[in-house]
């Protein structure tokens, strides 16, 4: 991505919410297909391959209208409700100025240098340290912060954290990944709605070649050897259905993840082109860094916070890059110094589970390639320092010539 990427992201990230609604219906248009193919196995066991393929595309055309209804009315809950789910999972709530004053003033200070609407401020009870934006438009727009973050870090980071929250919400993040959690749960409900109603079933070579329901009663043998090689075609499209049921899926989470990963990059790119203090954002990922596990808070919301820790195989999957690489893209392009890893306190180093116990709260399991699929992302390149700039005079903040004639950024002219 050029130098540029990040101010013509803002724009580009409306078309690829278009695209993943688009995505959407077409994959659970194939799921339901999927879907139809089971289901003419299991009422006609001995029919062609032709055959199945021909009835559930008809099966399709009958319930699209159906499938269409319910990826319309998730999307519609998820628009509606899913500020009050996030607050439901974290706990999190409004403050005031009275309650918070420094953070309430932070922020303040950031939207007014903008000229844009402050987000609701919201404060999460949780001794982790991270942050997230919600919210699909201005008046549900909010950044929530956690009491964690809020001790650990000085003015300066939490500025920083602030900056990288209202990049999420100017840039249009926030709709995009909630658009993007939308796909991922309707294909996953789908598929393993299918799973379900397919190892109902059971195959039986002795009645015809069909499948039959594990609770009914097994049917007469006489006709066995009259059907011995019968049913080969519903085995091939069985094979055919679930291959098509996990390929969706894997695709549904492919765009999800890279989607995600990419936007940290260029969150951080707008926090120091906001705050004009890249330091301060390579000090708060450090200190957040494997401290931001949130207990009991779901794989969707972790997506949307700041840092989202994985481990060893887990990174593969990861929704975010590693604290490492976005560091060291802050210090290549934005001429920022990293003091290096944190080391973590007796007490920080326990385990997330332990953690839990103590709060009373279990956290969600780590996610293994069947939750959560996505390979490491390479970091766009962020804005190059200015040549009269310094190394510690935030070079991001200055003004950059591009071929499209642009300022860069989300945030404008300076």
């Amino acid at each position: 991505m050029a130098a540029y990427g990040l101010y013509t992201h803002i724009a580009s990230n409306k078309f690829r919410s278009m695209l993943l609604l688009a995505g959407l219906f077409a994959l659970v248009y194939v799921l339901v297909y999927a879907g139809a193919l089971i289901a003419e196995a299991v009422i006609n066991g001995d029919e062609t391959v032709l055959h199945y393929l021909r009835r559930a595309f008809y099966d399709l055309k009958v319930a699209a209208p159906v499938a269409t209804v319910v990826a319309a009315t998730w999307i519609v809950i998820a628009y509606f409700f899913h500020q009050s789910m996030i607050d439901a999972v974290t706990g999190g709530h409004d403050v005031t100025r009275q309650e918070q004053p420094r953070l309430y003033n932070l922020l303040e200070n950031l939207c007014i240098s903008r000229g844009i609407t402050m987000p609701k401020l919201k404060i999460m009870e949780s001794p982790a340290l991270n942050a997230f934006a919600t919210g699909l438009n201005p008046r549900q727009y909010s950044v929530t912060v956690t009491t964690g973050l809020l001790n650990a870090l000085d003015d300066q980071e939490i500025e920083a954290v602030l900056g990288h929250e209202l990049t999420h919400i100017k840039n249009g993040d926030v709709q995009l990944m909630v658009v993007a959690v939308i796909i991922a749960g309707v294909v996953g409900f789908f598929g393993e709605l299918f799973f379900r109603l397919f190892t109902n079933f059971s195959w039986s070579s002795g009645s015809g070649g069909s499948w039959s329901s594990g609770s009914s009663s097994s049917r007469s043998s006489s006709s066995s050897n009259d059907s011995k090689s019968s049913g080969g075609g519903a085995v091939i499209v069985i094979i055919i259905a679930v291959v098509l049921i996990v390929v969706a899926w894997l695709l549904s989470q492919v765009v999800k993840l890279a989607l995600s990963r990419s936007r940290e990059y260029l969150a951080d790119a707008g926090s120091v082109e906001l705050t004009k203090n890249p330091d301060a954002m390579i000090s708060a990922l450090r200190k957040i860094e494997n401290r931001g596990e949130l207990p009991g808070a779901t794989s969707a919301v972790m997506e949307l916070c700041v840092d989202n820790p994985r481990e060893g195989f887990a990174d593969l999957f990861a929704t975010h890059p590693s604290v490492q690489s976005r560091v060291d893209a802050l210090v290549k392009f934005a001429g920022g110094h990293d003091p290096g890893p944190l080391p973590l306190s007796a007490d920080e180093a326990e385990e997330p589970d332990t953690q839990a116990d103590q709060q009373g709260v279990r956290p969600p399991p780590r996610q293994g390639p069947w939750n959560d699929v996505g390979g490491a992302a390479s970091p766009p390149p962020l804005p190059a320092p200015s040549s009269a700039g310094t190394a510690s005079s935030n070079p991001i903040g200055n003004r950059v010539s591009n071929p499209l004639g642009n300022s860069l950024g989300p945030w404008g002219r300076h």
